[in-house]
């Protein structure tokens, strides 16, 4: 048993590894869950289901419990920024750049140059070169902003050793049935589902009955409209999230490469197959200061693990391009980082903020009143 489950049974991992994704849309979801697990030999009916899924959350072990939101088809932007903080600045720059509450997630990355990587989340696009310019302004540090030109992968889903390892519960299928409307906005009602449901659903026998009773609204509409927002990617998955970091994947590699422009588009759906790999994105290079236009993010529960799955991608890569066998990490000899590699890994060594990417102004800017 790896280290990482010794407080999770048998059952617990069985939950961890079926759930998330595909859970059930219904009135009273705990029950075609259960037995779904009963199918796969998991003995536990949907009672015991719930005290389960309700303790992981208590314990941590989940972010949370229902719909993942897709920020992006909700509204407004978000995008991902470098920049160079100086050492013996370092602290005051990232306090700076934390101090923007448009700035949701910032980190620590290992790399001699561009060592602060954080996400500005906005609801109009136009703020993103307002708030760059005011970050420049304070810090006299210069920033490069990565937008995403193209996503092949988002699946940050995180097994752990146990039954049902692949995570093959898909329990979409039942439920309502209905027809995505192919609108851009939302309704207010629409909104208010979205804030409501952000942080995920209350872990009870009838969640969707508690939200509609929390937003006085009817449990069928709550249903059906849930139910096509994942079936309009509004909505990525329903289930169990986990946090990564408690069940051990604590090495976080994001590997960036220089991909040839004439293969990208062939190479990203490759890369986004390995099921290890959650993030995987096609983004701006900056001249002379950042060479790489690819990006695939990797965990692993170990550093040997993360070296494994790193050096698989790079066996993919190398499929359709001529790539170095080593990072340009270790392979460096000026200090800005600058040359000519095909890739590198960038490991996070500090969380610096991570709080919401502000859902609630995102869609609200996006309702047609």
């Amino acid at each position: 048993m790896n280290e990482t489950d010794l407080d999770l049974d048998e059952r617990d991992r069985a939950v961890v590894n079926a759930f998330q994704g595909g859970f059930p849309v219904v009135r009273d979801p705990f029950e075609p869950a259960a037995a779904a697990l009963r199918e796969r030999g998991i003995g536990v009916d949907a009672d015991g289901l719930l005290k389960r899924v309700r303790r992981l959350d208590d314990d941590g072990v989940l972010t949370r419990f229902g719909p993942l939101i897709n920020a992006q088809e909700i509204g407004g932007t978000a995008t991902l920024v470098a920049m160079h903080a100086p050492e013996d600045r370092f602290e005051e720059v990232a306090e700076t750049v934390n101090g923007h509450r448009e700035v949701a997630h910032n980190y620590e990355r290992e790399h001699p140059h561009l060592n602060m990587w954080f996400v500005v989340s906005v609801a109009d696009e136009g703020r993103v070169d307002e708030v760059l310019a005011e970050v420049e302004a304070e810090t006299g540090q210069e920033t490069y902003n990565l937008p995403k030109q193209r996503e092949f992968r988002v699946e940050a889903k995180f097994y752990v050793d146990g039954p049902i390892p692949d995570g093959d519960v898909d329990l979409t299928g039942l439920g309502p049935t209905v027809t995505p409307t192919g609108s851009g906005t939302l309704t207010p009602a629409e909104r208010d589902l979205v804030v409501e449901i952000q942080d995920g659903l209350p872990v009870s026998a009838t969640p969707y009955r508690d939200v509609a009773d929390a937003l006085d609204a009817d449990v069928d509409w709550v249903l059906e409209t849930v139910k096509r927002f994942d079936a309009e990617g509004k909505i990525r998955r329903i289930g169990v999230i986990p946090t990564h970091y408690a069940l051990g994947y604590t090495e976080n590699g994001m590997t960036v490469w220089d991909v040839p422009d004439e293969v990208v588009d062939e190479v990203g759906p490759e890369i986004a197959a390995l099921p290890f790999v959650t993030h995987c994105y096609r983004r701006p290079r900056h001249e002379g200061v950042w060479p790489y236009n690819f990006f695939a993010m990797t965990h692993g529960r170990s550093e040997a693990e993360s070296e494994r799955r790193i050096e698989q991608v790079r066996e993919r890569m190398a499929e359709f391009w001529d790539v170095d066998e080593e990072p340009s990490s270790a392979r460096r000899t000026g200090s800005d980082g600058v040359g000519d590699d095909d890739w590198d890994t960038l490991f996070s060594t500090r969380i610096l903020k991570k709080t919401g990417i502000r859902i609630e102004e995102r869609a609200t800017a996006n309702t047609a009143e």
